[in-house]
């Protein structure tokens, strides 16, 4: 069996991000992963310069920065300055995994169980702290948290993306608000070196209740991009997942176990950016861990964007439920 002080369930950017911080204090961690690195993986791809500051990752060579969001509400139209990022998942999460230095193990994991203060995974692995970061279908939530912090559907949110290179893209990033009955968004995010990321999400019991399907919305969302020559002669094939955002967390740490990012369900609740909340929850465990105090997500933001138009469309948008 391979003991360690601390086991990092999902190697995304929460995980990285709080094996970077332990392994920084000596700190041994080893991280459990089921897929090898680099790897595929859906999402639109964009980091605040908050994150890229908390992460000290200014000399990232994949930073492609996003100097305004041109946004599209029905037949209204305006542009934002922003000062965020667009980045290739792909190579980014390789890259915080790679600089965190923590040992990294292929293994799926089937089965959780403490005993005499100690977690053991699949009786291969034993340590005294174990951090969930394996997603919305992580292991940790779903052997501890389930019970205490149930799922709350309300906040589900499904989406569809697929992320290509088109060297004919444009370097703006659109964002549409409410297109084709879809009750959220969809976007187009340019990123280096010819690629860009397009996708919608919107909340499941929505669609529901209008009897709509995700894949009707995106075939509206495609018409609409050709309509605009933003896309043209295109073989596309999206992929689709699921997630939270953020609401009421009852808890998020039981003894020596903590669970972080889209494991909570911490996506914003006006863009549903999940990259920032996961990291600075990976960060906040690493601290927690160090210093021995409390986690608590209190000072991670329900918010990706503190503008007063997007807080309206936040409360506007309650109207769809």
């Amino acid at each position: 069996m391979i003991e360690t002080e601390v086991i990092i369930i999902g190697g995304g950017p929460a995980g990285s991000s709080c094996a970077w911080k332990l392994v920084e204090k000596g700190i041994d961690c080893i991280i459990l992963d089921k897929s090898i690195f680099p790897r595929p993986k859906l999402c639109a791809g964009w980091i605040t310069s908050k994150v890229v500051k908390l992460l000290k990752i200014e000399d990232y060579p994949g930073l492609d920065k996003l100097n305004h969001f041109i946004v599209n509400v029905w037949k209204l139209k305006m542009k934002f300055k922003t000062d965020q990022f667009s980045i290739r998942r792909f190579k980014f999460d390789e890259f915080l995994l790679k600089r965190s230095k923590a040992k990294l193990v292929q293994h799926s994991v089937l089965e959780i169980k403490k005993e005499n203060g100690f977690f053991l995974v699949d009786n291969k692995f034993k340590c005294k702290y174990l951090v969930g970061a394996g997603g919305t279908n992580c292991p940790v939530y779903a052997a501890f948290f389930k019970e205490s912090n149930p799922r709350d559907q309300n906040y589900s949110v499904v989406a569809l993306e697929q992320e290509l290179k088109y060297e004919e893209r444009d370097d703006k990033c659109h964002i549409w608000f409410f297109q084709n009955k879809l009750p959220g968004y969809s976007w187009y995010v340019p990123k280096q070196n010819g690629f860009v990321n397009l996708g919608i999400g919107g909340k499941s019991r929505v669609l529901k209740k209008k009897g709509a399907s995700i894949t009707d919305c995106w075939d509206g969302f495609i018409s609409n991009l050709k309509e605009k020559g933003l896309i043209k002669n295109l073989e596309l094939n999206p992929q689709g997942y699921v997630y939270y955002l953020r609401n009421e967390v009852k808890t998020c740490q039981i003894d020596n176990c903590f669970i972080v990012g889209d494991a909570v369900g911490l996506a914003t609740q006006d863009l549903g950016e999940g990259i920032g909340p996961a990291i600075e929850s990976g960060l906040l465990v690493a601290d927690s861990i160090i210093n021995h105090v409390p986690y608590s997500i209190d000072s991670i933001s329900e918010l990706s964007i503190n503008n007063w138009f997007f807080i309206f469309l936040r409360y506007f948008s309650r109207l769809f439920r």
